[in-house]
């Protein structure tokens, strides 16, 4: 059962046991516009008490809301009763609600127009209470309401606004905008578990260079990214950048991503957050160090948005190797075997294709690499160990810092392709580290 028939189904049972329900946000505007819903609510004059027993198996996700859970077969659908909310003293949650048998009332507290539908499944009636319907063919993403009241009750609708226009490629309403630009700073208030995850939705659902845009145009940026916000007007060299200051390069890339993984998203948008801080013409515009520097930047933006430690090292790696690239021709066959093994390599790859074409569009060393990663074999990349410390024991040396030295010395030979076997690996070892002063086969004892 996917989701959309579990919903049908939901209004189905809750009209049978006497109740109003019908589909609600998201799904109903995602329908209207062709697009395939991710999540399915239910709207229903039921209290929470009542959908419990007409589905047993509910669960109670956020009862004192009136919000219950059904899951079967992997797909879930919400049900939540018709309310109106009480005064949002958090700038979060209502600090209380009440239940009504209205669906107009339950409408009008909800955050925009194009969210505020409800959808008859039965029949395909659409009950439009707020100009949704209207909004939806006008492309504009207006809050229901007065948009000062609606922004005030929930900060984090600041960045929900931004992420719808991104992401169906609407404008935000005058009224509107004016708003968020206004009430900006409260975005500070808001948990930074919540922001990220706005953020990495603006970054990855589509239309990523329009949110950012917006993010700037409302101030938003700053508040949240001012590493990012300081990308504007850092001026880069015209032979490498014609296409202009760091912003304009780094929404360029965000503008050619194709609905790309978190990581990618987040390499793209700081590979280059270096660059401001490093700024400095000498007999040309340079950025020395930025690679260094924007690694550390980053590692510390993506703490401070608490984004999980193994997304952030993926990311931090992007960005410390993503001028790498240029020196690949030249690279020994060691080195770019070790380049061409990093993990998530394609990512990599991929960064450096857009960085190219949002730039100079030069693609020789895309080209250069892609080959080399496309055609050497994995056994190539990662080839099985010749020698371990057992042999390095048995050949007389003994444990300690040299060992990791030598085994590391016996690998490189073998990426370039120098040894191949056992014997030329022992053979390699004794020649180029003859046993330290002092030291003995293991097992032997020195005699006066």
């Amino acid at each position: 059962m996917n989701a959309r028939s579990l919903a049908v189904s939901i209004v189905e049972r809750l009209r049978s046991g006497g109740h109003t329900a019908y589909l609600a946000g998201g799904c109903v505007r995602d329908l209207l516009l062709g697009r395939d819903p991710k999540d399915y609510d239910v709207a229903t004059d039921a209290l929470a008490g009542r959908v419990q027993e007409l589905f047993p198996d509910a669960l109670a996700v956020g009862a004192q809301f009136g919000v219950m859970l059904v899951r079967r077969d992997g797909a879930q659908v919400e049900i939540a009763t018709f309310r109106s909310d009480h005064a949002y003293l958090d700038g979060r949650r209502p600090s209380a609600v009440t239940f009504t048998s209205s669906a107009e009332q339950d409408v009008r507290r909800r955050d925009f127009t194009i969210n505020g539908l409800l959808l008859d499944p039965l029949t395909g009636e659409v009950l439009d209470f707020v100009g949704g319907r209207a909004d939806l063919d006008a492309r504009l993403i207006r809050a229901i309401g007065d948009p000062g009241e609606r922004f005030a009750e929930d900060h984090l609708r600041l960045l929900r606004a931004v992420r719808f226009a991104a992401r169906l490629g609407f404008e935000i309403e005058p009224a509107t905008l004016a708003a968020i630009t206004a009430q900006s700073a409260s975005i500070a208030q808001v948990a930074v578990e919540r922001v990220r995850e706005e953020l990495l939705r603006i970054l990855t659902e589509g239309g990523a260079r329009g949110g950012f845009e917006l993010l700037d145009r409302t101030g938003l940026l700053g508040h949240l990214l001012p590493e990012v916000s300081a990308m504007k007007g850092v001026e880069q060299p015209p032979q490498f950048h014609p296409e202009g200051d760091v912003w304009t390069h780094t929404l360029l890339m965000l503008e050619l991503m194709q609905r790309p993984s978190a990581t990618l998203a987040l390499g793209v948008l700081l590979h280059d957050v270096g660059k401001p801080p490093t700024f400095r013409v000498a007999e040309r515009i340079r950025f020395d160090g930025h690679v260094e520097l924007g690694a550390t930047m980053a590692a510390q933006i993506l703490t401070r948005l608490r984004f999980p430690r193994r997304q952030i090292e993926r990311a931090v790696a992007l960005v410390a190797n993503h001028l790498r690239f240029k020196d690949a021709p030249r690279m020994k066959q060691s080195t770019l075997k070790r380049f061409l093994r990093m993990e998530g390599f394609e990512q990599h790859l991929e960064l450096h294709r857009l960085d190219c074409l949002s730039s100079h569009r030069n693609l020789e060393n895309y080209d250069f690499v892609l080959r080399a990663w496309s055609t050497l074999p994995q056994e190539a990349l990662r080839p099985m160990r010749l020698l371990t410390g057992h042999d390095l024991l048995a050949a007389g040396y003994r444990p300690g810092p040299l060992f990791q030295q030598i085994l590391q010395a016996v690998e490189e030979a073998q990426l370039e392709n120098r040894i191949s076997s056992r014997q030329q690996a022992l053979a390699f070892v004794l020649a180029q580290f003859p046993n330290p002063a002092g030291s003995a086969p293991a097992g032997s004892e020195d005699h006066p």
